[in-house]
């Protein structure tokens, strides 16, 4: 590489159009600390003519990005589009191919196709980083090849969608209902405006998960099913028990080692008020990671939105700036270790079960003596009436079950009359 680095951005979304402003205001920032210059030689997006907070230069723009390749010299491509497949995919390999290294947030496409794509960097000798595909601004994959090399980790769990944690957070502290905070996530930018599924669904937190365990644990991204649930079934009921229980709701993706097999799963959790990550806020997201001989260390920052994303593109940028060429995963993709997968029926929790009955005699020992066949005893009971209207709230923390005797036990119930409605169900962190 001479001093100047010729560097094209393809897509202008939110991130794409921020990390393109940024590139331009931190020049002289970039060069200072690399020696290097970089030069936006061409950008690309559906829609040259869409409002867009900053301007943009129409004479280095391309509706077609494959013509970039024909037309440009290109050393550092962003790729900012955001899809698991087609075009993304598409021309992340074409980038790699042609020897150009790449930088993306693209977690979708990471989880799903990163084990091929670190493989042909590998082969042509180039970079691809994806930091900001994890956490936002949190330097988390970098502190996991890097900071942490030697470190036997046996555990990595967090929070890692800052929409969900925003929802769970503003749902506590407004009183308001699940759709009302949604609404204004959307509002301030921290849903999707069109369809905010895939953060509130579990999948954003889970292809996180999945790249988090190929780094921890030095082996390929899984493709087995997982357990996944999101937030879309908490009820603000839910949140105000917790809260008599001293207890918060957070959506946690945990991924561990379990007699060395391989256990991933993004669930919302119980945690107490007292802990840290129970006390993680907002649109926040933070990764605890669990190791031998560091213990235990934590990082914490925003996740969601321009700002933080683009900071760690930038981080991604310096390194290879600076001329360092590196195994995408840490290590190569060759001596990536296929693990077994945990069987998720052995998984065990401590649950809270909420059930709406019809408020007669015998329906709350139908229940328990429903958990007792099940060997899932009660641990503590709150039973509100609500007389008005012939119904009642039965809430049941039990001890710890195994996941097995959880689901065979919750498909019962959906065969009682007296229950209203299928009982929600939160699994208790340890």
């Amino acid at each position: 590489m001479n001093n100047i680095v010729n560097v094209a951005v393809v897509g202008l979304g939110q991130v794409g159009n921020y990390l393109f402003n940024e590139l331009i205001v931190k020049k002289k920032d970039i060069e200072l600390k690399t020696g290097k210059r970089v030069k936006i030689v061409a950008i690309s997006a559906k829609n040259i003519n869409k409002k867009r907070k900053y301007k943009i230069n129409r004479k280095i723009f391309y509706k077609n990005p494959f013509e970039i390749f024909k037309k440009e010299k290109v050393d550092i491509l962003f790729e900012v589009i955001g899809q698991s497949d087609g075009v993304s995919k598409k021309l992340v390999e074409t980038a790699l191919k042609n020897k150009i290294h790449v930088i993306t947030p693209n977690k979708a496409l990471i989880s799903k196709h990163g084990n091929n794509l670190a493989k042909l960097a590998e082969k042509n000798n180039v970079n691809l980083e994806f930091e900001a595909s994890v956490a936002g601004g949190i330097p988390i994959l970098r502190s996991i090849k890097e900071g942490l090399a030697t470190n036997k980790l046996s555990k990595v769990y967090g929070i890692l969608n800052g929409t969900s944690n925003y929802i769970l957070s503003e749902m506590e502290n407004s009183e308001q209902n699940f759709v009302d905070v949604l609404k204004k996530a959307q509002l301030l930018g921290y849903a999707e405006p069109g369809n905010p599924k895939l953060d509130l669904n579990g999948f954003d937190a889970f292809a996180k998960v999945r790249i988090l365990s190929a780094l921890a644990f030095n082996s390929k991204i899984s493709n087995k099913k997982c357990l996944m649930e999101g937030i879309e079934k908490i009820d603000l009921k839910d949140i105000k028990i917790a809260n008599q229980l001293d207890l918060r709701i957070k959506l946690l993706g945990i991924s561990e080692l379990k007699n060395n097999q391989l256990f991933e799963t993004v669930h919302p959790c119980l945690v107490s008020k007292k802990s840290y990550i129970g006390n993680v806020n907002g649109v926040m997201n933070a990764v605890i990671l669990n190791g031998k001989p560091v213990g235990e260390s934590v990082l914490q920052g925003e996740g969601a939105g321009p700002g933080p994303t683009s900071s760690s593109l930038l981080s991604d940028l310096l390194s290879i700036l600076r001329g360092n060429i590196k195994k995408p995963f840490g290590v190569s993709v060759n001596k990536l270790k296929t693990l077994k997968t945990y069987n998720v029926n052995n998984y065990v929790n401590s649950l809270y079960l909420r059930f709406e009955v019809k408020d007669k005699p015998g329906v709350l020992s139908q229940i328990t003596n429903r958990l007792a066949k099940y060997k899932i005893s009660v641990k503590r009971l709150i039973q509100t009436p609500d007389k008005k209207n012939n119904k009642a709230t039965i809430v049941i923390v039990t001890h710890k079950t195994t996941e097995l005797n959880c689901n065979s036990c919750l498909s019962i119930f959906s065969k009682n009359k007296n229950i209203l409605k299928s009982p929600t169900l939160i699994r208790l962190l340890d």
